[in-house]
This record gives C-alpha cells, structure tokens and sequence, in this order.
C-alpha cells in the first residue's frame, strides 16, 4: 500500500509586498532582487494573523479538493519552522481549529525541507495503515523573523501555507521519500533567538551566508533527486515534473539542468511568492494540480533544501 495525495490546497496572506514597496525601505531596486533571485513580489501575513492561522485555511482547501472532512482525518503533520508560540505544537492548535477530534497532531523543524520531512512522517503512517487520512501542512509566518534593514535577506522570503491529504493507494502515491541533515553546516542558515528565563536572548533574525548556502544546495538538491531516481530505476528524462523548493530561481534552474529537465517540466512560483519556506513546495504544487498540470499517471519529484543544513527528495507517481 502506498500513500497517495488525494487533494492540495494553499492559502497566501492579503498583503503583497512587490519588490518596488523595498525599494522605499532600504536601499535596492527591482532590477537588482530579480535578477539575482528571481522575485518580483511576496506575501506578509497581517498583525493578527498567525501560523496556524494560515496552515487552518490551505488544510481545508486540501481536504475540500480530497472530498473530506475532519471527521475523516486521523493524523496531522505541520512542518514549520515559525510557530506563533512556543507549546502547545502549531499542529495541535491546528487540530482544534479544523474540529479534529482523533489520532496524532505534531510539528516538524526542518525549515525549508520541513514540508518533505513531514510528508515522510505522514508517508510511513499511512502506507503501513496506521493512519487513514493524514493532513500534512507547511506553514510560516517568516516575516517576523527577517531584519527589514538587511538587504541580503530581507528580499528573499514570503509567508503562506500549503497543505496536503495522504490517503492509501494500491498503486498510485509515493514512491520512496529520502531524508539528510548535516548539522556541521547550521552557521551557514539560522536564527539564533532563544528564550529563557521568560526573555527573549539574542536577536531572533535570519542570518545567512548566501554563497555557502547557493553552493551548499545546487549539491544537495541534484544529489538526493539522483538518489530519489536510482531508487526506483528511473531517469530524468522519465520525470514528468519537478517541483522543486522555491529558493532562488538561479538554484531552481541549475538543479533542473543538471537532472537534464527543460525549464517547461519545472514548476515554479518563487516570481510571485518568494521563499516561503516550509510552505513552498506544497504551494506550487497546488499551482501545478490546480492549473491542470499534473496528471494521473506522471512522475512528479519534489526537492528541497534548508537550515540545519537539511534537504530532502520525494518521487510520486500521480
């Protein structure tokens, strides 16, 4: 038995937050973010909206599109790695929210391969059927953790939520998930606030390394989508779609060239959202679902890469 995604969905905050409204703020200009990143405009989730918040608004859509309800999930796996508050888990809150009242609801932080982390977790519950339908959510508010004065990272990123419905297949579903970390490479991507003695210490800011990050992921990525593909005897040239995390274009299009993919196979959202994080390889895979895309039958091989350093690859047949 497999576990097959039976419905997507998303949901991205009101305000949207072009590259010429930065340009107001600090000192950059259209021209400079999207030629070196591929971003035009991003979403910032309003003052009173929370991660939980948005992951409630693109589980439902998902369910919505998988012909469920809430009485029908058993399982819940939220990646994010921006939780509106410290416990109880993003997952749990979101169990209340969607009126689920059964099985397991928990978090996963692998920041940006958070979603194929989750997705993994959810995959072995539901293949080995102990759980039935599963909602697996990305989800981040990532925003709040940017210094709006830094224009190296402040371009870069975008909230929003996408989610997924995991039900079991005889034939159709995941193929294999692969999952890596290597912790001696966490200076490279991180935040580093932490909080004791009810104080909030150090600054609770993204720092990055852009160029050991670019390096870092283009190796990465084209290693475990090689290792997702040799797995199940495959090739590039059999993958009928890429869905990769929506980092920086220039690393989307080196990772598909080196997998020997036409940029016509690749889906991409990052012009219009940015990096969000957990959230990005559910949202444009929703964009690819909706928009007709992807259809029954194909392969479909998702990627991504973040903090920790993590990355991680999932091949499908729709």
């Amino acid at each position: 038995m497999r576990a097959r995604i039976t419905g997507t969905g998303t949901y991205l905050p009101q305000q949207v937050l072009t590259n010429e409204d930065i340009e107001q703020r600090i000192d950059t200009s259209d021209a400079w973010i999207f030629s070196r990143t591929g971003i035009r405009a991003r979403h910032v989730a309003a003052k009173d909206e929370t991660t939980s918040d948005l992951a409630e608004h693109a589980a439902r859509k998902a369910l919505e599109a998988a012909g469920r309800s809430a009485d029908d999930v058993d399982l819940i796996v939220v990646a994010t790695c921006t939780p509106e508050i410290i416990f109880p888990a993003c997952g749990a809150l979101l169990q209340c929210k969607l009126g689920v009242t059964r099985g397991a609801a928990f978090d996963v932080n692998a920041v940006c391969s958070g979603f194929l982390y989750a997705l993994a977790v959810a995959d072995k519950f539901v293949a080995s059927g102990q759980a039935k339908c599963a909602v697996v959510v990305g989800t981040e508010v990532f925003s709040r953790l940017l210094d709006w004065s830094d224009r190296r990272t402040c371009v870069l990123f975008g909230d929003g939520a996408g989610a997924v419905v995991l039900e079991p297949h005889a034939e159709h579903g995941i193929l294999s998930t692969h999952l890596h970390a290597d912790g001696r490479q966490a200076d490279i991507l991180r935040a580093d606030g932490y909080v004791n003695d009810g104080q909030l210490h150090d600054h609770a800011f993204l720092h990055m390394d852009g160029r050991a990050v670019f390096r870092f992921a283009v190796t990465a990525l084209e290693s475990v989508c090689q290792e997702a593909l040799a797995t199940n005897n495959l090739h590039g040239s059999d993958i009928d779609w890429l869905v990769p995390h929506q980092a920086n274009i220039r690393i989307i299009t080196a990772t598909a060239q080196k997998l020997g993919l036409p940029p016509e196979r690749v889906v991409t959202t990052v012009e219009h959202h940015g990096n969000t994080s957990a959230a990005s390889v559910p949202l444009a895979l929703d964009s690819a679902v909706r928009d007709g895309r992807i259809q029954a039958g194909q392969h479909v091989l998702l990627e991504a890469v973040g903090g920790g350093m993590t990355w991680g690859a999932a091949l499908l047949r729709w």
